[in-house]
């Protein structure tokens, strides 16, 4: 089998020829289809049937798993050659892509293989402008782009997260965790690198469903003030918090990160940097900078990527986080340098995430059928393609998650990391 990679064009068997005689258009959609798939697959396997029947196959063929898939119609083939990154999670989710070899994460993790390979693309001025425009998430923005992700049913999340809703990045420090384990893991992490004492008080920017910032006041001793934009996540962090007892210590609020006038002795956010976007990085640490006491610490925990971008990836953009961004460290320790805040540790987890999806994937997928009875079909679809498309963004496409603890005094934290694991 050749190393290089390659397109080849089968012949359509004659019954399907005479069904869909070839016209010009049908010729420039396998040209232009042929042509990305050239220029895509290098390594591995994958054939795409077109309507007609013809089957398009690239790659090197050096694979035991080969992956196929068939085309409903002529505009999706169109649709997949003119915008790949928008057209094949939408075709996926309104089933015009059939796989006939193959699951979906099979063919995404071909195409995030494949991806790898090339160099981040470079953007030009008139990219960095839209990025402005896309990302500058004002208030109202900011309200409306939460609301529709985070405001779904609680039925939803709690058929594929942890018993405590934590909806980001787990901490695997261990093989063989489970996703429980490691979500406990991770709030432990963050609580060693919080350095925590009892009374003292804490701001948590994105508090979720409120599950660390109980954690905080119920394992640290902490009083904490959680903050969140969504109504739902407001109305389950309230409930939990009154079952458990700790409405003396936990309280919950819709608000705004710009506009908390208290300060306090620690700062959280964990999964809620990603919705800041650029044009807002300096309002948000100098914001850090403002609540945050003298001989106060914080630590930011965030999903980032190894390159500098311009945009969300568009389907996720669109369907999924609208306004969101990953942002690589260069492009936010200048925002953290002017607020006047030390960086006191940087840790990069590189994997946690995609073992993080991968478990949420698994449970989804063994829930799917109460899911679609929540929501439907297509919201299955799409929610696939989401959990897979992610968990190949952290295999693949240079994503990460990032802890960056901060201070204002040089000496607010030990001069060693060993107290994280003392802690």
């Amino acid at each position: 089998m050749s190393s290089q990679a390659s397109v080849s064009f089968d012949r359509p068997d004659e019954a399907r020829t005479r069904s869909r005689p070839s016209d010009p258009l049908s010729a420039i959609t396998r040209f232009a289809l042929g042509r990305l798939l050239k220029q895509l697959i290098h390594t591995g396997s994958l054939t795409v049937v077109l309507p007609s029947g013809e089957a398009l196959r690239a790659g090197d063929g050096e694979t035991d798993e080969p992956v196929r898939i068939r085309l409903r119609d002529n505009r999706t083939a169109w649709r997949l050659a003119l915008y790949p990154g928008l057209a094949l999670g939408e075709a996926w989710m309104d089933g015009d892509v059939v796989l006939e070899k193959g699951t979906l994460w099979d063919l995404l993790d071909l195409v995030g293989r494949n991806l790898a390979l090339r160099p981040p693309p470079r953007r030009g001025r008139l990219a960095r402008l839209w990025r402005r425009i896309e990302q500058a998430n004002d208030r109202a923005a900011a309200r409306r782009n939460v609301a529709h992700h985070y405001d779904l049913s609680l039925d939803l999340y709690r058929r594929f997260l942890d018993a405590d809703l934590q909806y980001s990045c787990a901490y695997f420090e261990r093989p063989g965790m489970t996703l429980d384990e490691a979500q406990v893991a991770k709030k432990r992490h963050l609580a060693a690198k919080l350095l925590l004492e009892p009374g003292q008080s804490v701001l948590d920017i994105g508090c979720g469903w409120g599950g660390l910032a109980m954690t905080l006041a119920e394992e640290a001793g902490g009083r904490v003030t959680g903050i969140t934009l969504s109504d739902e996540q407001l109305a389950v962090a309230r409930s939990r918090a009154r079952e458990r007892g700790l409405a003396d210590r936990v309280e919950f609020r819709k608000q705004d990160y710009r506009d908390v006038e208290e300060r306090f002795d620690r700062i959280v956010s964990v999964g809620m940097f990603e919705h800041v976007g650029v044009p807002n990085y300096q309002a948000f640490f100098d914001a850090v900078a403002r609540q945050l006491t003298d001989d106060g610490v914080a630590v930011i925990h965030a999903i980032g990527q190894n390159h500098v971008s311009v945009s969300n990836q568009p389907w996720i953009g669109k369907y999924i986080f609208p306004g969101g961004y990953t942002p690589a460290l260069s492009e936010i320790l200048p925002a953290i340098e002017r607020a006047g805040l030390w960086v006191t540790d940087i840790e990069i987890l590189r994997l946690h995430y995609a073992d993080t999806l991968k478990a949420w994937r698994d449970r989804f997928e063994a829930n799917r059928a109460e899911i679609a009875a929540l929501y439907d079909e297509r919201f299955c679809r799409m929610w696939e393609f989401y959990l897979c498309v992610s968990e190949v963004a952290f295999r693949h496409r240079g994503c990460m998650v990032f802890q960056i603890q901060l201070s204002k005094h040089v000496d607010a934290v030990p001069l060693t990391r060993d107290y994280i694991q003392a802690a």
